[in-house]
């Protein structure tokens, strides 16, 4: 079999991408998101669960402090990026709060063996800056709280777990993540409806056919080069998202996974065009399909989204045996449609 042709087609429709106005804003959303991932996601948090932008963030605040300047939750809160400013003067305190050049005014009392020790905490008046101040305190005062109660022989104390909330954790892995893996095997397939909508329309495949080469060889050489095209944007995904610190375990099966599910948007969007020969028509049915089964595959266990979260988290009962099950569909998917192109067309050339 001569690839020759095959190829030519190949580099044409790599090139003929550049002109598609609607698949370079899908992608460079995609790369907005990828190169920004980590911002995104303390965004989409801080609405979300605002408790997480304490352990999510870098804010950094500062906090006025009034009383004993040699407790240890002065410590603490240096230790979670908050800068403690001391004063002498209660009233001068107030009136940095009012004026904005604190965040935040603690009243803290001098430790005594038996009394128990009352703090007052004096927040801004915007509530968002208030949320943020809040989150960001929070560590350093149950932190401040376990060491009141050793001191006090109180063995009852917060759990330290280690890690990301679960909330930021879940969202990374079940939401961002999926959607950069996913995304451009949906722009692959639109690119392929495109394609082979335009040839239809146009009528350059029988130009196309006249070559030393097959239909089948046409729709497989607009198939390879979308897949490329996915290729490309997920292997670029996966290193912005290292670059954020994001970690992603696998990022080989990860990869293999979203560029077989590229294959298969690609080969349902090529059957779905040949068939209907309306870019129109076959764009919206593509589309439609698309949600449809992504809604409805969230219903079988291990379903593309699971199975990429599963990887990419390092699951146990995840592996890259799952990954080949859906690489046997995309062959079974693609030989069938090679094989039965030409009767979806329905024409004579």
């Amino acid at each position: 079999m001569n690839i020759k042709p095959m190829w030519a087609i190949v580099k044409r429709e790599l090139r003929s991408v550049t002109r598609e106005r609607t698949i370079m804003i899908a992608i460079v959303i995609q790369l907005f998101i990828a190169s920004f991932s980590s911002v995104i996601l303390v965004g989409l948090l801080s609405f979300y669960d605002p408790s997480s932008i304490a352990l999510n963030s870098q804010a950094r605040i500062q906090a006025g402090i009034v009383g004993d300047e040699e407790s240890p939750l002065l410590d603490y809160l240096r230790a979670s990026n908050v800068r403690p400013i001391y004063f002498d003067d209660p009233a001068q305190a107030d009136t940095a709060l009012a004026r904005g050049l604190v965040d935040t005014v603690l009243y803290v009392p001098t430790e005594t063996a038996d009394d128990v020790t009352q703090l007052q905490l004096f927040l801004p008046e915007a509530e968002t800056q208030s949320t943020v101040v809040m989150m960001v305190l929070r560590q350093p005062l149950e932190n401040y709280e376990n060491y009141l109660r050793r001191q006090h022989g109180i063995e009852v104390r917060f759990t330290d777990l280690a890690g990301k909330p679960s909330t930021s954790y879940e969202f990374l892995y079940a939401t961002i993540l999926p959607i950069l893996m996913f995304f451009p095997g949906f722009v692959a397939g639109s690119m392929v409806a495109d394609s082979v909508a335009s040839e239809l329309e146009h009528g350059t495949l029988e130009t196309l056919w006249s070559a030393p080469i097959s239909l089948s060889q046409i729709f497989a050489a607009k198939i390879v080069a979308a897949l490329l095209l996915a290729l490309i944007q997920i292997g670029l995904w996966l290193i912005l998202l290292n670059f954020n610190q994001i970690e992603v375990q696998n990022p080989g099966s990860v990869l293999l996974l979203a560029v077989i599910v590229a294959g298969l948007n690609a080969v349902a969007s090529a059957g779905i065009t040949t068939f209907l020969k309306d870019r129109e028509r076959a764009q919206f049915i593509y589309s439609l399909t698309i949600v449809l089964v992504a809604g409805g595959s969230t219903l079988v266990g291990r379903s593309p989204i699971t199975l990429l979260t599963q990887l990419a988290t390092n699951d146990y009962f995840a592996s890259l045996g799952d990954v080949a099950l859906y690489g046997v569909l995309l062959m079974v998917a693609a030989g069938g449609y090679l094989l039965f192109s030409r009767r979806l067309l329905g024409t004579k050339i």
